[in-house]
This record gives C-alpha cells, structure tokens and sequence, in this order.
C-alpha cells in the first residue's frame, strides 16, 4: 500500500528551477496518496515534452509514447484492464496540436482517462517556439514578428463536444489543483484538467503574475452542470475561471460499452476463467 507522497519519487528531476511541472507533478502526488491509489494500481501514459517527462521523475508504471499519442495508447491500457487508474499527460503542443485529433476522439468515445494538459502557452521542449495556445503577438525566436493566428481554446473546444468532465487549475495554487485533480480521478469517463503554468525559460510573458492578476475562482454557486453558462465560462477573454468548468456524468465510459464488458463484469479478461474450445468455436468459419 502506497501510504506517504515519498513512495512515489523517482530518480533526479531536471527541469528548470521554478517551472510549473514541478507544483504539477506534486499536486498529481498527493492527490494520489490521498485517494489511496497505489503504484499497482496506476499506469500514466504521456507524449513528447517537458510535460511528458513527469512519470519519469516519479516510481511508476508508465508508457513514454510518441507526439501527440498519448491519448490512444491511454484508452488501449483502460480498455484492456479496467482495474487500472489511467492518467494521460501532456502539454499544450502535444495534446492540442500534434495530439487535437487524439484529444477531440477520446472526449467523443468518452475514455475512462483522466488527462492533465500542461498549458504554458510555448512549446518549451523545444526551445520556445509558439504552442497553439499561444496569443496573437506573442514573439518567439520562430515566430520573431509575432504570432498571428487566434489561439486554440480547449475549455470551449470540450465544452462544445460535450465532454464528460473539464476543468481548468494553475500551477500557482497546489492546494486548488490537488483538489481539482482528485475530483477528475474520481470521475467516471473523460476527465480534461487544463493546467495554466509558467515556462520561466522560454515565455517571458506570461509568468506566474500574468496569470495570478487573471484568474479567478468559481464560486460555490456554479453550477457546472449547465452547459450553457459552462461555455460562457469558457469564451471568456483575457480572464481563466478556475474549477470545475463542466460536468456530464450521465454517459457510460468507452470501455463499459464494449461488449466484453457489458455484462457488468469489469475484471480484465486475462484474469477471467473462460472455456477456450467455446471461444475458439465462435470464430471458426463453417466449412
């Protein structure tokens, strides 16, 4: 049994002093020992980036797949074992740009997957270029007139598809994003937690202080089931409501709709005692 933040840590971890990975991957932690999900129990999938590299700083199962491809991989682990807590990580540039088609099928098949998107609106990796949630004008070593085209939106873009669960923290407050991020492991089907954080070496521009004079909370009230006032929320300009922006548990996970589960029986064919002749007889082609 997993029982302190320590049974988690990995080897030396080398991003950049004072970047927002670091309150992420904490917060991710602590959320984990406090909903008692132990290493058996957990496999997190990631892309390319900096973002990507947080199960290698941590003592966990994990895959370390290709750009953009964390998603697909994700919903293969939760389908195949449904026993298992499947958490995606990503950031901005792979999960919205590389990974868009990926993040737009996976709210769709409703993916039992709870996916953390660091959004520090740069591709930080590599070395500044402009992420698609990088503002217009925003000047980069590529991009050294400015970028011109209109960020990407993934609050609206989940809302609009009707996602099953979105919402939106910031690295700045480790307190709000663990709570936010037990809420997203507790939930059932797609679970988005959009992460605001700061690039401190390669986004001059938006730093902890450009995002702490435009966030705000949603208040007790909120109803986050409203899917109107949800997208609203959503296409606010130049102010991030934090919390749980919107809330649709009605319909079943992708895996519960597979029929080898629809019996109600959750437990990984693997471990099922089944009759191979009866299975291998479904399949043969009568002569």
């Amino acid at each position: 049994m997993t029982k302190n933040v320590y049974d988690y840590e990995g080897v030396e971890i080398h991003w950049c002093p004072g970047c927002g990975n670091f309150a992420i991957m904490d917060s991710l932690k602590h959320a984990l020992i406090d909903l008692k999900i132990t290493q058996q129990e957990l496999a997190i999938i990631t892309g390319i980036g900096q973002a990507a590299k947080t199960p290698h700083f941590m003592n966990v199962n994990f895959i370390n797949g290709l750009h953009g491809r964390a998603l697909p991989v994700a919903m293969a682990v939760k389908a195949v074992n449904p026993e298992l807590t499947v958490v995606a990580i990503s950031g901005d540039g792979c999960m919205y740009s590389e990974g868009g088609n990926h993040f737009t099928h996976a709210i769709r098949r409703n993916i039992n997957v709870t996916t953390l998107i660091h959004n520090n609106l740069v591709y930080g990796l590599t070395k500044g270029q402009a992420s698609p949630t990088s503002q217009i004008g925003f000047k980069t070593s590529v991009q050294i007139e400015g970028v011109i085209n209109k960020p990407f939106n993934p609050i609206a873009a989940a809302v609009s598809q009707n996602a099953s669960f979105v919402a939106r923290a910031f690295a700045g407050d480790k307190e709000h994003l663990k709570d936010i991020i037990k809420q997203a492991l507790q939930h059932k089907g797609f679970a988005m937690v959009d992460v605001l954080q700061p690039c401190v070496s390669f986004n001059k521009i938006n730093t902890y202080q450009w995002f702490k004079d435009r966030i705000y909370y949603l208040e007790d009230e909120y109803d986050p089931s409203d899917r109107i006032e949800a997208f609203k929320k959503a296409i606010e300009t130049n102010k991030y409501a934090l919390g749980v922006v919107y809330k649709n548990p009605k319909e079943l996970p992708f895996e519960e709709k597979l029929d080898v589960y629809k019996d109600g029986n959750m437990q990984p064919i693997i471990k099922r005692k089944r009759d191979l002749t009866k299975i291998s007889k479904k399949f043969l082609i009568p002569k």
